[in-house]
């Protein structure tokens, strides 16, 4: 979870060993709780809701593009352009190390996570990125003033997903289905993400 959103919490209300006729539980989380997406209207006023994302840009082809060392903890756009993925890349998952926090099972939030330059997100735009996920939280540094990575891939469209688990996924080309909730109005929702190869 990011720092400050409430708790999850999961609540069983009825249940068949208590005597009820069914088993019935209460669920309550941010919008941006673990693998979730993010909707143009998470920064903008006027973007598209989470309801009104185009299903044709969160299923189809995807190349997951694995960084390796950095020279710090933001992705430039050479670290990116090195691997040379795929020209007709639409859908781009970025896997890093913060895939160990996934693995190891780091139930804290790690503050120190790799994240995306703002020169790298106007990069993926040019590029003609629609999708791009990322293996933490934020495709932005945490504790920024002004969200230019955001606001850069959102204002041109680009559905974001956050909170990948690439861990276990080898770099390469894959299948994206990408299914957040279809909750009305809303700036995001959480999502189930899977890949597949072949």
């Amino acid at each position: 979870m990011w720092p400050g959103d409430a708790q999850v919490r999961i609540e069983q209300r009825a249940s068949i060993a208590g005597g009820s006729p069914y088993n019935l539980s209460w669920l309550s989380m941010s919008c941006h709780t673990g693998t979730h997406v993010d909707a143009p209207y998470h920064f903008l006023e006027e973007g598209a809701t989470v309801d009104n994302l185009p299903l044709d840009v969160l299923v189809g082809p995807a190349f997951i593009a694995e960084v390796g060392k950095l020279e710090g903890k933001a992705i430039q756009v050479y670290d990116l352009a090195s691997i040379h993925f795929p020209a007709d890349t639409t859908r781009l998952l970025i896997k890093t190390t913060n895939s160990h926090f996934w693995e190891d099972r780091l139930s804290e939030f790690e503050p120190g996570y790799v994240y995306l330059e703002p020169k790298t997100a106007e990069w993926l735009v040019k590029r003609g990125i629609r999708l791009i996920g990322v293996d933490y939280l934020s495709v932005e540094a945490f504790g920024v003033e002004k969200h230019r990575v955001h606001e850069t891939l959102l204002q041109a469209g680009v559905v974001v997903v956050e909170g990948l688990n690439l861990s276990r996924v080898p770099a390469g080309r894959c299948h994206l289905l990408c299914l957040p909730l279809k909750i009305e109005g809303r700036d995001g929702a959480p999502a189930r993400v899977l890949v597949t190869r072949g």
